[in-house]
């Protein structure tokens, strides 16, 4: 089997509830997703998704994303999307970095596969270990009592599990904190996230200042050797994120910063191949993985959902729906959750069937000559 076509198409998600904020100011009521799908000689499509979260997340944009995609797309042609391995190669070999980018790609080389086996991504990774798995959704950052509002409503739907957005001044970040914990049933996973928002004064006053809540803290420092820091200072648990690309940084996110979790993105490192490879390795190393993407609707959510599947519920921390928390559906808002839970589709590669009536023309398309 050869890849015979590549589309490249854009669309934009909506936030569900209003504006998605996170520290320095960063916010937005949308963003840029790209979808991309890969067709075959033998009639087989795979279809895969990026949406970066703006520009000043991590250093990517959908602008740049798509501009790389045009630059990679001609030299799928005639590949063979069963061999992952390989198609990972060939890109790496055109451009150095560019992660995501390439992850839509390696994801819909990952859908195709599932499909020509006739089996779920799921089942390839490795196999289906937990059924279904709890969720978790973001606080965005704002007033104390807001947040916690927004956590009351949130898990009277069934959510037991939320990230609260912090990173900014320290002490209002602690009552932020504290609000929401007030606000929620006591056995709810809760975990702090700054986005890398705080430098190393304020985050030592704030975990000096959550000492004893029963929270995570995510990615207080942009840098890892600045986490490494505040860490020798706190007890908190501390989960790593931005910081973490690479196997080499895994090591050093436990060894060095002395963490004991791992926020893993499949277009921050790459697509599923490495997102799973990354993940098996925090395994090993004993740590517990939180599963998701930059942000994304229907087809992220699926490839993610696959990815928590097949993960040993003893090592699961979070996980995220995307497609909950945006109002676009690309693929009939499936996976979907129920009761703050999700699983993977049971059908063959992602187990979503895109509906191309919601995608204008492609940005771009190549194909065989």
């Amino acid at each position: 089997m050869k890849i015979a076509q590549v589309d490249i198409y854009a669309y934009k998600l909506t936030y569900t509830h209003g504006e998605y904020v996170m520290s320095g100011g960063r916010a937005a009521s949308s963003q840029e997703s790209t979808a991309v799908r890969l067709r075959t000689d033998a009639g087989i499509e795979g279809w895969g998704e990026v949406a970066t979260l703006g520009g000043t997340y991590l250093p990517a944009f959908a602008g740049g994303v798509r501009a790389a995609l045009i630059e990679l797309a001609p030299h799928l042609i005639g590949l063979d999307p069963c061999s992952i391995s390989q198609v990972n190669r060939v890109l790496d070999g055109l451009l150095l970095g560019q992660q995501a980018a390439k992850s839509p790609i390696d994801i819909a080389c990952w859908d195709i596969l599932g499909k020509a086996a006739g089996m779920p991504v799921a089942q390839l990774l490795g196999g289906v270990l937990q059924q279904d798995f709890p969720l978790y959704e973001a606080i965005p950052l704002g007033a104390p009592e807001e947040m916690a509002r927004f956590a009351a409503s949130r898990q009277a739907d069934g959510v037991n599990a939320f990230q609260v957005k912090v990173g900014n001044e320290p002490r209002q970040d602690v009552a932020r904190t504290r609000t929401v914990l007030d606000a929620v049933e006591p056995e709810t996973a809760l975990v702090a996230d700054a986005n890398g928002g705080w430098d190393l004064a304020r985050a030592q006053i704030a975990m000096r200042e959550m000492q004893g809540m029963p929270v995570f803290v995510e990615q207080p420092c942009r840098a890892l050797q600045d986490c490494a820091i505040v860490q020798r200072a706190s007890s908190l648990p501390l989960s790593l994120d931005e910081s973490v690309t690479a196997a080499g940084d895994l090591h050093r996110a436990k060894y060095e910063a002395g963490a004991c979790a791992v926020n893993i993105k499949l277009s921050r490192v790459g697509g599923l191949s490495r997102a799973a490879a990354m993940r098996d390795h925090a395994c090993e190393l004993a740590m517990r993985v939180s599963l998701e993407d930059t942000w994304g609707g229907d087809l992220t959510t699926a490839a993610v959902s696959h990815l928590a599947a097949s993960t040993p519920p003893e090592h699961l921390l979070l996980v995220s729906f995307m497609n909950d928390w945006t109002n676009e559906h690309l693929a009939g808002y499936l996976p979907r959750s129920g009761g703050g839970r999700g699983s993977a589709p049971s059908g063959a590669g992602l187990g979503v069937e895109v509906d191309l009536s919601q995608l204008d023309e492609p940005l771009f398309s190549v194909n065989a000559q």
